[in-house]
Protein backbone atom coordinates (compact mmCIF):
# COMPACT_ATOMS: atom_id res chain seq x y z
CA UNK A 1 0.00 0.00 0.00
CA UNK A 2 1.22 3.35 -0.73
CA UNK A 3 1.41 6.00 1.78
CA UNK A 4 1.75 9.46 1.27
CA UNK A 5 1.63 13.87 1.37
CA UNK A 6 -0.35 16.04 -0.73
CA UNK A 7 -0.62 19.65 -0.36
CA UNK A 8 -2.99 22.15 -1.74
CA UNK A 9 -0.56 25.34 -1.48
CA UNK A 10 -2.01 27.88 0.22
CA UNK A 11 -0.35 30.85 1.32
CA UNK A 12 -1.90 31.37 5.23
CA UNK A 13 -0.76 33.13 7.84
CA UNK A 14 1.04 31.34 11.08
CA UNK A 15 -1.52 32.81 13.66
CA UNK A 16 1.42 32.11 16.62
CA UNK A 17 3.93 34.47 14.96
CA UNK A 18 1.87 36.66 12.38
CA UNK A 19 4.39 36.04 9.95
CA UNK A 20 2.87 35.34 6.05
CA UNK A 21 5.00 33.15 3.32
CA UNK A 22 5.47 35.14 -0.36
CA UNK A 23 4.64 32.93 -2.81
CA UNK A 24 7.90 32.59 -3.82
CA UNK A 25 9.09 30.93 -0.03
CA UNK A 26 5.64 28.87 -0.19
CA UNK A 27 6.82 27.18 -3.63
CA UNK A 28 10.21 26.60 -1.73
CA UNK A 29 8.68 25.14 0.71
CA UNK A 30 6.57 22.65 -1.36
CA UNK A 31 9.95 21.41 -2.94
CA UNK A 32 11.88 20.94 0.31
CA UNK A 33 8.35 18.93 1.37
CA UNK A 34 8.31 16.18 -1.51
CA UNK A 35 12.63 15.87 -1.17
CA UNK A 36 12.02 15.38 2.59
CA UNK A 37 9.00 12.87 1.97
CA UNK A 38 11.52 11.34 -0.66
CA UNK A 39 13.91 10.70 1.75
CA UNK A 40 12.08 9.50 4.74
CA UNK A 41 10.72 7.01 2.41
CA UNK A 42 7.04 7.81 2.19
CA UNK A 43 5.90 6.45 -1.25
CA UNK A 44 3.73 9.77 -3.00
CA UNK A 45 3.85 13.46 -3.19
CA UNK A 46 0.90 14.92 -4.31
CA UNK A 47 -0.02 18.72 -5.94
CA UNK A 48 -2.88 20.55 -6.08
CA UNK A 49 -3.80 22.84 -9.09
CA UNK A 50 -4.84 26.24 -8.23
CA UNK A 51 -5.02 29.56 -10.75
CA UNK A 52 -6.27 32.17 -7.20
CA UNK A 53 -4.50 33.61 -4.44
CA UNK A 54 -4.15 32.46 -2.04
CA UNK A 55 -2.50 29.51 -3.38
CA UNK A 56 0.66 29.18 -5.89
CA UNK A 57 0.61 25.69 -7.52
CA UNK A 58 -0.42 27.33 -10.75
CA UNK A 59 1.90 24.59 -12.68
CA UNK A 60 1.69 21.20 -11.42
CA UNK A 61 3.88 19.60 -13.92
CA UNK A 62 6.75 22.70 -13.56
CA UNK A 63 6.59 21.46 -10.30
CA UNK A 64 6.68 18.23 -10.07
CA UNK A 65 9.15 18.17 -13.49
CA UNK A 66 11.71 20.03 -11.05
CA UNK A 67 11.37 17.52 -8.52
CA UNK A 68 11.65 14.18 -11.07
CA UNK A 69 15.63 15.75 -11.06
CA UNK A 70 15.94 15.87 -7.14
CA UNK A 71 14.34 12.99 -5.81
CA UNK A 72 14.86 9.16 -6.01
CA UNK A 73 12.25 7.19 -5.41
CA UNK A 74 8.56 8.70 -4.58
CA UNK A 75 6.27 8.94 -6.91
CA UNK A 76 5.00 12.11 -8.33
CA UNK A 77 1.03 12.87 -8.22
CA UNK A 78 -1.19 15.07 -8.56
CA UNK A 79 -4.00 15.87 -5.91
CA UNK A 80 -6.12 17.69 -9.12
CA UNK A 81 -5.25 17.93 -12.74
CA UNK A 82 -8.17 20.15 -13.66
CA UNK A 83 -9.69 18.32 -16.98
CA UNK A 84 -12.06 20.93 -17.22
CA UNK A 85 -10.63 24.21 -17.87
CA UNK A 86 -7.16 23.00 -19.14
CA UNK A 87 -6.73 22.07 -22.76
CA UNK A 88 -6.27 18.37 -23.07
CA UNK A 89 -3.92 18.60 -25.77
CA UNK A 90 -1.74 20.75 -23.53
CA UNK A 91 -2.23 17.86 -20.40
CA UNK A 92 -1.60 15.40 -22.83
CA UNK A 93 1.87 17.01 -23.80
CA UNK A 94 2.77 18.23 -20.57
CA UNK A 95 2.53 14.72 -18.35
CA UNK A 96 3.88 12.68 -21.21
CA UNK A 97 6.97 14.98 -20.86
CA UNK A 98 6.78 14.47 -16.99
CA UNK A 99 6.56 10.45 -17.42
CA UNK A 100 8.91 10.32 -20.05
CA UNK A 101 11.75 13.29 -17.74
CA UNK A 102 10.63 11.03 -14.52
CA UNK A 103 11.22 7.81 -16.29
CA UNK A 104 7.70 6.51 -15.38
CA UNK A 105 8.09 7.61 -11.78
CA UNK A 106 4.58 9.71 -11.92
CA UNK A 107 0.68 9.48 -12.51
CA UNK A 108 -2.07 12.42 -12.10
CA UNK A 109 -5.55 12.68 -10.77
CA UNK A 110 -8.02 14.50 -12.96
CA UNK A 111 -10.72 16.44 -11.28
CA UNK A 112 -12.92 19.95 -11.43
CA UNK A 113 -11.27 21.76 -8.76
CA UNK A 114 -13.16 23.80 -6.14
CA UNK A 115 -12.69 27.04 -7.51
CA UNK A 116 -15.82 28.21 -9.80
CA UNK A 117 -14.37 31.51 -11.02
CA UNK A 118 -11.64 29.55 -12.77
CA UNK A 119 -13.95 28.40 -15.20
CA UNK A 120 -14.61 31.98 -16.90
CA UNK A 121 -11.44 32.60 -16.49
CA UNK A 122 -10.29 29.95 -19.30
CA UNK A 123 -13.13 30.68 -21.30
CA UNK A 124 -15.23 27.59 -19.47
CA UNK A 125 -18.98 27.36 -18.30
CA UNK A 126 -19.45 26.46 -14.96
CA UNK A 127 -22.56 24.62 -15.96
CA UNK A 128 -20.61 22.35 -18.08
CA UNK A 129 -18.46 20.66 -15.98
CA UNK A 130 -19.37 17.84 -15.76
CA UNK A 131 -19.62 17.73 -19.51
CA UNK A 132 -16.29 19.14 -20.07
CA UNK A 133 -14.57 16.55 -17.52
CA UNK A 134 -16.58 13.84 -19.39
CA UNK A 135 -14.98 15.03 -23.45
CA UNK A 136 -12.02 16.42 -22.73
CA UNK A 137 -10.59 13.41 -21.11
CA UNK A 138 -11.69 11.37 -23.78
CA UNK A 139 -10.28 13.03 -26.08
CA UNK A 140 -6.90 13.07 -23.47
CA UNK A 141 -6.98 9.00 -23.69
CA UNK A 142 -7.17 9.01 -27.32
CA UNK A 143 -4.23 11.29 -28.09
CA UNK A 144 -2.18 9.33 -25.30
CA UNK A 145 -3.09 6.30 -27.23
CA UNK A 146 -3.38 6.86 -30.86
CA UNK A 147 -0.39 8.11 -32.87
CA UNK A 148 -3.01 10.39 -34.84
CA UNK A 149 -6.04 11.77 -33.93
CA UNK A 150 -9.12 13.17 -35.99
CA UNK A 151 -11.52 14.25 -33.44
CA UNK A 152 -14.33 16.58 -33.13
CA UNK A 153 -16.53 17.97 -29.90
CA UNK A 154 -18.15 20.39 -28.31
CA UNK A 155 -15.36 22.18 -26.44
CA UNK A 156 -12.34 23.14 -28.29
CA UNK A 157 -11.70 23.50 -31.77
CA UNK A 158 -11.42 19.83 -33.82
CA UNK A 159 -8.10 18.26 -34.49
CA UNK A 160 -6.86 16.97 -38.09
CA UNK A 161 -4.26 14.45 -38.04
CA UNK A 162 -3.11 15.47 -35.21
CA UNK A 163 0.15 13.81 -33.14
CA UNK A 164 0.67 14.81 -29.32
CA UNK A 165 4.34 14.87 -28.43
CA UNK A 166 6.48 13.12 -26.75
CA UNK A 167 4.52 10.16 -27.02
CA UNK A 168 4.13 8.19 -23.86
CA UNK A 169 6.92 6.69 -22.09
CA UNK A 170 7.29 3.15 -23.59
CA UNK A 171 4.03 3.55 -25.19
CA UNK A 172 2.06 3.33 -22.02
CA UNK A 173 0.48 6.06 -20.86
CA UNK A 174 0.25 7.71 -17.39
CA UNK A 175 -1.99 5.98 -14.64
CA UNK A 176 -4.55 8.11 -14.07
CA UNK A 177 -6.83 8.51 -10.92
CA UNK A 178 -10.12 10.54 -11.31
CA UNK A 179 -10.90 12.59 -8.02
CA UNK A 180 -14.13 13.44 -7.05
CA UNK A 181 -16.27 14.61 -3.71
CA UNK A 182 -19.42 13.87 -4.30
CA UNK A 183 -20.39 13.49 -8.04
CA UNK A 184 -21.26 10.01 -9.06
CA UNK A 185 -20.76 10.51 -13.18
CA UNK A 186 -16.96 11.23 -11.74
CA UNK A 187 -16.59 7.66 -10.21
CA UNK A 188 -19.08 6.06 -12.86
CA UNK A 189 -16.55 7.43 -15.38
CA UNK A 190 -13.20 5.76 -13.21
CA UNK A 191 -15.16 2.84 -13.83
CA UNK A 192 -15.90 2.98 -17.16
CA UNK A 193 -11.86 3.28 -18.15
CA UNK A 194 -10.81 1.40 -15.18
CA UNK A 195 -8.98 3.82 -13.54
CA UNK A 196 -8.18 4.98 -9.87
CA UNK A 197 -10.63 6.69 -8.16
CA UNK A 198 -9.36 8.83 -5.31
CA UNK A 199 -12.05 10.41 -2.63
CA UNK A 200 -10.52 13.39 -1.12
CA UNK A 201 -12.41 13.09 2.04
CA UNK A 202 -10.67 15.74 4.18
CA UNK A 203 -14.06 17.72 4.90
CA UNK A 204 -16.87 14.77 5.13
CA UNK A 205 -18.14 11.69 7.21
CA UNK A 206 -17.00 8.63 6.33
CA UNK A 207 -20.88 8.07 5.52
CA UNK A 208 -20.29 9.68 2.10
CA UNK A 209 -17.11 8.52 1.43
CA UNK A 210 -17.63 4.66 1.81
CA UNK A 211 -21.06 5.07 -0.98
CA UNK A 212 -19.22 7.15 -2.97
CA UNK A 213 -16.40 4.36 -3.18
CA UNK A 214 -18.91 1.56 -3.08
CA UNK A 215 -20.74 2.86 -6.47
CA UNK A 216 -17.15 3.41 -8.07
CA UNK A 217 -16.40 -0.40 -6.91
CA UNK A 218 -19.80 -1.82 -8.44
CA UNK A 219 -19.36 0.14 -11.65
CA UNK A 220 -16.14 -1.11 -11.71
CA UNK A 221 -17.06 -4.72 -11.64
CA UNK A 222 -19.81 -3.87 -13.89
CA UNK A 223 -17.57 -2.51 -16.95
CA UNK A 224 -15.84 -5.96 -16.83
CA UNK A 225 -11.93 -4.43 -15.04
CA UNK A 226 -12.15 -7.19 -12.11
CA UNK A 227 -14.18 -8.01 -9.12
CA UNK A 228 -15.34 -5.23 -7.04
CA UNK A 229 -12.86 -5.43 -4.85
CA UNK A 230 -9.95 -4.98 -6.73
CA UNK A 231 -10.96 -1.90 -8.25
CA UNK A 232 -8.13 0.89 -7.60
CA UNK A 233 -8.93 3.23 -4.32
CA UNK A 234 -7.08 6.15 -2.85
CA UNK A 235 -8.38 8.04 0.13
CA UNK A 236 -7.40 11.79 1.32
CA UNK A 237 -6.86 12.61 5.07
CA UNK A 238 -5.35 15.15 7.37
CA UNK A 239 -3.35 14.58 10.88
CA UNK A 240 -0.97 16.66 13.51
CA UNK A 241 0.69 14.51 15.46
CA UNK A 242 3.04 15.03 18.54
CA UNK A 243 4.33 12.06 20.81
CA UNK A 244 1.77 13.53 23.25
CA UNK A 245 -1.55 13.73 22.44
CA UNK A 246 -2.22 17.09 24.47
CA UNK A 247 0.53 17.89 22.57
CA UNK A 248 -0.57 17.95 19.77
CA UNK A 249 -4.09 19.74 20.28
CA UNK A 250 -2.55 22.36 22.17
CA UNK A 251 -0.48 22.96 19.24
CA UNK A 252 -2.52 22.43 16.70
CA UNK A 253 -5.30 24.57 17.65
CA UNK A 254 -4.98 27.74 16.85
CA UNK A 255 -3.81 27.22 12.90
CA UNK A 256 -7.49 25.17 12.91
CA UNK A 257 -9.21 28.08 14.68
CA UNK A 258 -7.57 30.77 12.28
CA UNK A 259 -7.38 28.72 8.73
CA UNK A 260 -9.61 29.52 6.19
CA UNK A 261 -9.94 26.49 4.76
CA UNK A 262 -12.07 25.52 8.23
CA UNK A 263 -14.48 27.88 7.11
CA UNK A 264 -14.65 29.39 11.15
CA UNK A 265 -17.56 26.66 11.74
CA UNK A 266 -17.02 23.59 13.64
CA UNK A 267 -14.91 23.43 16.61
CA UNK A 268 -11.90 21.30 16.39
CA UNK A 269 -13.54 18.77 18.56
CA UNK A 270 -16.75 18.86 16.43
CA UNK A 271 -14.83 18.28 12.87
CA UNK A 272 -12.10 16.10 14.20
CA UNK A 273 -15.44 13.95 15.27
CA UNK A 274 -16.68 14.16 11.64
CA UNK A 275 -14.23 14.00 9.54
CA UNK A 276 -10.97 12.19 9.11
CA UNK A 277 -9.04 14.75 10.67
CA UNK A 278 -6.79 13.40 13.22
CA UNK A 279 -4.86 15.29 16.05
CA UNK A 280 -3.31 13.33 18.67
CA UNK A 281 -0.69 10.88 19.42
CA UNK A 282 0.73 8.92 16.30
CA UNK A 283 -0.85 5.90 17.71
CA UNK A 284 -4.36 7.65 17.74
CA UNK A 285 -3.32 8.30 13.85
CA UNK A 286 -2.98 4.45 13.55
CA UNK A 287 -6.15 3.45 15.04
CA UNK A 288 -8.46 6.22 13.14
CA UNK A 289 -6.70 5.37 9.73
CA UNK A 290 -6.60 1.28 10.33
CA UNK A 291 -10.22 1.84 10.59
CA UNK A 292 -10.83 3.17 6.98
CA UNK A 293 -10.75 -0.16 5.03
CA UNK A 294 -13.20 -1.21 7.97
CA UNK A 295 -15.60 1.23 5.28
CA UNK A 296 -14.50 1.11 2.13
CA UNK A 297 -12.26 -1.82 1.44
CA UNK A 298 -8.77 -2.89 1.01
CA UNK A 299 -7.14 0.39 -0.75
CA UNK A 300 -3.96 1.24 -2.62
CA UNK A 301 -3.44 4.89 -1.87
CA UNK A 302 -3.82 7.13 1.19
CA UNK A 303 -2.40 10.17 1.38
CA UNK A 304 -2.27 13.13 3.82
CA UNK A 305 -2.89 17.41 4.46
CA UNK A 306 0.03 18.17 6.83
CA UNK A 307 1.63 21.60 5.16
CA UNK A 308 -1.74 23.54 5.37
CA UNK A 309 -3.35 26.36 7.46
CA UNK A 310 0.31 28.23 8.36
CA UNK A 311 1.72 25.54 9.92
CA UNK A 312 5.66 26.24 9.41
CA UNK A 313 7.83 24.22 7.29
CA UNK A 314 9.95 22.85 10.28
CA UNK A 315 6.38 21.74 11.63
CA UNK A 316 5.72 19.74 8.67
CA UNK A 317 8.94 18.48 8.08
CA UNK A 318 8.46 16.71 11.95
CA UNK A 319 5.11 15.65 10.69
CA UNK A 320 6.93 13.67 7.70
CA UNK A 321 9.18 11.77 9.98
CA UNK A 322 6.64 11.30 12.83
CA UNK A 323 4.51 9.70 9.38
CA UNK A 324 7.28 7.70 8.02
CA UNK A 325 9.32 6.35 11.30
CA UNK A 326 6.04 5.43 13.68
CA UNK A 327 3.30 5.65 11.61
CA UNK A 328 3.66 4.08 8.37
CA UNK A 329 5.42 1.24 8.88
CA UNK A 330 2.68 -0.20 11.81
CA UNK A 331 -0.25 0.66 9.22
CA UNK A 332 0.97 -0.55 6.05
CA UNK A 333 1.78 -4.18 8.06
CA UNK A 334 -2.25 -4.04 9.49
CA UNK A 335 -3.34 -3.23 6.54
CA UNK A 336 -1.71 -5.86 3.94
CA UNK A 337 -1.91 -8.66 6.68
CA UNK A 338 -5.66 -8.43 6.01
CA UNK A 339 -5.53 -7.61 2.33
CA UNK A 340 -7.13 -10.61 0.36
CA UNK A 341 -4.29 -12.05 -1.89
CA UNK A 342 -6.51 -10.84 -5.45
CA UNK A 343 -6.92 -7.75 -4.19
CA UNK A 344 -3.92 -5.47 -5.40
CA UNK A 345 -1.57 -4.16 -2.75
CA UNK A 346 -0.63 -0.77 -4.51
CA UNK A 347 -1.92 1.29 -8.16
CA UNK A 348 0.22 -0.48 -11.10
CA UNK A 349 3.71 0.60 -11.74
CA UNK A 350 4.57 2.00 -15.27
CA UNK A 351 6.49 -1.48 -15.34
CA UNK A 352 3.30 -3.25 -14.46
CA UNK A 353 1.65 -1.88 -17.27
CA UNK A 354 4.72 -1.62 -19.71
CA UNK A 355 4.49 -5.69 -18.78
CA UNK A 356 0.80 -5.94 -19.16
CA UNK A 357 0.43 -3.84 -22.35
CA UNK A 358 3.01 -5.96 -24.00
CA UNK A 359 1.33 -9.38 -22.57
CA UNK A 360 -1.76 -8.47 -24.28
CA UNK A 361 -0.37 -7.55 -27.75
CA UNK A 362 1.75 -10.86 -27.66
CA UNK A 363 -1.83 -12.27 -27.39
CA UNK A 364 -3.69 -10.52 -29.81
Amino acid sequence: MQFGVFTVSDVTTDPTTGETPDDTQRVRSMLKIAQHADEAGLDVFATGEHHNPPFVASSPTTLLGYLAGTTKNIVLSTSTTLITTNDPVKIAEDYAMLQVISNGRMDLMMGRGNTGPVYPWFGKDIRQGIPLALENYALLRRLWEEDVVDWEGKFRTPLHGFTATPRPLDGVPPFVWHGSIRSPEIAEQAAYYGDGFLHNNIFWPMSHTKQMVNFYRQRYEHYGHGKADQAIVGLGGQVFMRKNSQDAWNEFRPYFDNAPVYGHGPSMEEFTAATPLTVGSPQQVIERYAEMREHVGDYQRQLFLIDHAGLPLKTVLEQIDLLAEEVVPVLRKEMEAKRPAHVPANPPSHAERVAEARKKADNE
